[in-house]
């Protein structure tokens, strides 16, 4: 999977929900909750103050490791 900026929540867990612990790690806690599951992870970083291009980038090294 190629993560981008668009990619929401929802569809980023859906694909591997391994991803929540990276998205949890980064202090993203709510990744249960309904809400935000049509997020991207542009607008989920704008509301906990992150800087979405660090996150994305550990999403898709997670995948990429995985793909192996």
């Amino acid at each position: 999977m190629e993560v981008t900026k668009d990619t929401q929540i929802g569809e980023l867990l859906m694909e591997d929900f391994g991803c929540a612990a990276i998205l949890m790690g980064a202090g993203m806690h709510c990744v249960g909750c309904p809400a935000s599951q049509m997020e991207s992870i542009e607008e989920a970083c704008m509301v906990h103050g992150m800087d979405s291009t660090q996150l994305v980038n550990a999403l898709n090294e997670y995948f990429q490791a995985k793909e192996g």
